[in-house]
């Protein structure tokens, strides 16, 4: 049995609680993602798989239901610290080929800051598999410039949870998602 995704949403949440998986749990919800039974998995966008409308995603979901996911999660319990989980994708021009998912989950970054990380990762791995010399150095409006002119990569995008640790200490949990789908 062959499983490939046809399609696939981005979504994202945040959750505060004084228990940690509490957070989790709310930050699923968030994310609308709560009621399956996830199962993460690594970073290949299939060929010819559409991106759909989160809220389109969403109804496609049945409680209980075995979900794959590439999926992103940071949590802190600081007050005030910096958290963000981010999925970035890259896509290339020739819809018969794979791309790439990237999760970051970070601290300190503000969340354009996550997303583009993120999007450069995504990126990246496209670019090396598809033979696109870059500089890992560069900065990311380099790096874009040379992805766009190269004619070989669609595009990238990204979803970012961002938030910034309780004041009274509780978790704080950040998660974002790419959720496939075989409909």
């Amino acid at each position: 049995m062959q499983l490939v995704p046809k399609s696939f949403f981005l979504t994202r949440g945040i959750g505060v609680h004084r228990e940690r998986l509490t957070a989790f749990e709310l930050a699923l919800r968030e994310a609308d993602i709560e009621q399956q039974n996830l199962v993460t998995i690594s970073s290949i966008m299939p060929p010819h798989c559409v991106e759909m409308e989160r809220e389109r995603g969403v109804a496609t979901l049945l409680p209980g239901e075995i979900t794959f996911t590439v999926l992103a999660r940071a949590e802190t319990n600081e007050p005030g610290r910096r958290v963000n989980a981010s999925i970035g994708l890259a896509r290339p021009t020739d819809p018969s080929m794979y791309g790439y998912i990237s999760e970051h989950h970070g601290y300190g970054m503000t969340a354009e800051q996550s997303g583009d990380y993120a999007e450069d990762l995504a990126a990246s791995m496209l670019a090396s598999t598809l033979g696109i010399e870059f500089d890992p150095d560069a900065a990311w409006d380099e790096r874009k410039r040379v992805y766009q002119t190269s004619n070989l990569i669609i595009g990238s995008t990204s979803a970012t949870a961002y938030g910034e640790g309780d004041q009274r200490g509780y978790w704080t949990c950040a998660v974002a998602a790419a959720v496939f789908r075989f409909a």
